[in-house]
């Protein structure tokens, strides 16, 4: 090879290595410009959350997260209070933070787990619906979950006495061992177990027959938002172009259920079909004073659905009293959203 041509494999190099080096700094101050987020949540359905950390979507938004699963809510309401976790994506563990006086703000919804709730009955209970709940002889719900507070709801809506009621105290995936072993005959629980029970099993009320209340809300430590304000909006701004993702190929949160639930192909539909659409939660409908979703209404909405299951949970010996609306209003802050809608609606 000549010295010309030895040059021009050298600079090639050189140059080649002077322009990996210059997206490695480029990669590396983009990175230094992002704000670190830890986020926390019980391993749930969120698939939004999902596909927003495996598509990059935080990133685009300006948010470097962490993410951390718990088992349940008591490790995660450990975590807040100790400052390690700075958002949290979960269901009613947001009762008991505001119960045991852990600051929080609610600033969105991100689904409706009511909406695969359900009652579960062997087909010999002779339960037809949740009017006849007085007919099994051992109900299973889970103790401080959206099970145990969907229960207490069916024993009042089929005018019962709930202390007539043999139930015991099952977490959802130990149903179909209970179920198969005879152990209960009904049960009360959420997506997907309430699509994955044995044969002879059949959900026989929805949440839409009883009216139960289990959301799945965003909230952020106050004490995290004052050192980064802008943490909120760039979460809204995740979500709306994650949903819009989504709205336009459900495959992908079909397939999200999938990896991170570990469900198989027609569960993770079927999940995803009972909480998706017209019933995940809109931004709109957040802002709507009259909507069952609404951020902004005093004794609706978001503030009578956190009402009404501390009130569930208190009946049932689970924690000392109910949560006032004064205290539910403190932890929901709706500015954020407005100000995402405001501004979205300025740029059309």
């Amino acid at each position: 090879m000549g010295f010309q041509k030895v040059l021009a494999v050298a600079m090639s190099a050189l140059l080649i290595s002077a322009g990996a080096a210059q997206t490695a700094t480029a990669q590396s101050a983009a990175k230094k410009d992002l704000i670190k987020i830890n986020i926390g949540g019980p391993s749930a359905g969120y698939w939004n959350t999902y596909l927003a950390n495996d598509l990059g979507i935080y990133q685009k938004h300006g948010l470097d997260p962490s993410f951390h699963w718990f088992t349940s809510g008591a490790p995660l309401l450990a975590a807040l209070k100790s400052g390690s976790i700075d958002q949290v994506v979960t269901g009613l563990a947001i009762v008991f933070a505001i119960g045991q006086n852990i600051p929080l703000k609610v600033v969105s919804w991100e689904l409706d787990n009511a909406q695969g709730e359900g009652l579960m009955v062997t087909s010999k209970s002779g339960i037809r619906d949740y009017k006849d709940i007085i007919k099994a002889k051992a109900i299973a719900a889970a103790n401080g979950t959206c099970s145990q507070v969907s229960l207490r709801l069916i024993a009042k809506a089929a005018g019962v006495d709930y202390a007539k009621l043999n139930v015991i105290n099952l977490a959802p995936p130990l149903f179909a061992n209970a179920f198969t072993g005879g152990s209960i005959d009904a049960a009360v629980g959420w997506a997907p177990w309430t699509m994955v029970q044995p044969a002879g099993v059949k959900v026989v009320s929805w949440d839409a027959d009883y009216g139960s209340v289990c959301p799945s809300l965003n909230a952020f430590r106050p004490a995290y938002l004052e050192k980064n304000p802008d943490a909120a909006i760039r979460l809204l701004q995740v979500q709306a172009e994650t949903m819009e993702m989504v709205r336009k190929n459900p495959k992908l949160a079909i397939d999200a259920l999938q990896k991170y639930m570990k469900l198989s192909e027609p569960v993770a539909k079927q999940f995803y079909e009972r909480h998706c659409c017209d019933k995940l939660p809109t931004f709109e409908q957040q802002l709507d004073p009259n909507s069952r979703f609404s951020l902004t209404s005093k004794e609706g909405g978001l503030a009578q659905q956190l009402h009404t299951a501390s009130q569930m949970l208190h009946e049932g010996g689970t924690i000392p009293a109910p949560l006032s609306f004064a205290d539910i209003h403190k932890a929901i802050d709706s500015s954020y959203l407005r100000k995402y809608v405001d501004a979205k609606s300025a740029t059309k």
